[in-house]
């Protein structure tokens, strides 16, 4: 009952005063804050009481008289909302009213941020833009992948390829820790759809299998018309064991040791992730695969092409051959697209 008084003080004095003050109150929580420009950040603290976010809003202009904190005060204390204000920050915007700002903050509609996890990323990659982004709360900075992949409640699983590409948003103050578990998350979530739609005769064991496939198809071509075609190849070239003889598996194999330039010597230096010595799929997923590289990793295209090859002529497509003598002109021709491209017009 203690609580109420207050408020309860304040508006038998703006009764007592008169009539007009109370329309004046009414006016005040159906008007728009001075709020200029494209507006501003209010951050409610823990503690923070409704008197200290009002007169925060009277040391920022945004309430333009002292009066006007009572009357918000008033307000909020006789509609039960004082002790409901959620922590965090929230937008003031013009036309917002003093009405709607108290309902944000009983709501907990804290500005949002954002950060954009690329297909194609490897984790290297991710944890770096985790470490580059001000809103996020920093505690994994000292710990390395298996530490990190320990917190995660997945002690021992690489971590490569576990975190689905998309658009998150949060509010300030969120861990690091928390965006991966949610990322990581929604992959499994992901994957397991995929893998119940899977074709019959698909080559692959495993969700784990699909994932890594389809991160060698994220990385091989940027073309959605392309995917399920060189997911086709694979499936393929798993069925008659053949080499997967990818690229960008050899690359990820070499790790800091590779230059920007895969030479022979590369494609012949045996590791595990070196997919021209070895048959079958890497160890790990190389990147982390979006949506539709699954897709295309548990529903490859039918045909018959064993072998492509990028066209070389900057439309980042690719060239696909039935034959080893077929694919070596479409190798041949790449080098003199490529080749023409480099001398100019």
């Amino acid at each position: 009952m203690k609580r109420w008084l207050p408020g309860i003080g304040l508006l038998v004095a703006l009764a007592g005063i008169g009539g007009g003050l109370w329309w004046d109150y009414q006016r005040f929580l159906a008007q728009p804050l001075a709020v200029s420009g494209e507006g501003q950040v209010l951050e409610v603290r823990p503690g923070s009481s409704i008197a200290v976010i009002a007169e925060e809003l009277v040391a920022r202009g945004v309430l333009t008289h002292p009066w006007q904190s009572w009357y918000l005060q008033a307000y909020a204390r006789l509609q039960g909302l004082a002790p409901k204000l959620k922590t965090g920050e929230y937008a003031l915007e013009p036309e917002l009213t003093p009405r709607e700002l108290l309902a944000r903050i009983v709501a907990g509609k804290v500005i949002q941020y954002s950060l954009t996890v690329v297909e194609g990323w490897t984790f290297r990659q991710l944890r770096a833009a985790l470490r580059a982004h001000p809103q996020l709360e920093q505690t994994l900075q000292d710990l390395g992948d298996e530490e990190v992949m320990a917190r995660l409640g997945h002690p021992g699983l690489h971590p490569e390829g576990r975190f689905f590409p998309d658009t998150y948003r949060f509010p300030r103050g969120t861990r690091d820790l928390d965006f991966l578990q949610r990322a990581f998350a929604t992959m499994q979530k992901k994957l397991d759809e995929v893998w119940a739609r899977r074709a019959a005769d698909l080559p692959l064991q495993s969700p784990d299998e699909v994932l890594i496939l389809a991160s060698i198809v994220e990385k091989e071509t940027a073309l959605p018309s392309e995917r399920r075609e060189i997911a086709g190849v694979f499936a393929r070239r798993l069925q008659k064991n053949m080499p997967l003889q990818t690229d960008p598996s050899v690359i990820y194999g070499l790790g800091d040791g590779f230059d920007g330039n895969l030479r022979r010597q590369d494609l012949e230096a045996d590791t595990p992730y070196n997919t021209y010595t070895r048959t079958g799929l890497p160890p790990t997923p190389i990147a982390l695969p979006g949506a539709a590289a699954l897709a295309a990793a548990v529903d490859p295209a039918p045909g018959d092409a064993l072998y492509f090859v990028a066209r070389g002529d900057g439309s980042g497509g690719h060239v696909f051959s039935r034959t080893l003598e077929e694919h070596n002109r479409a190798v041949r021709q790449y080098l003199h697209n490529r080749r023409a491209g480099e001398a100019g017009p």
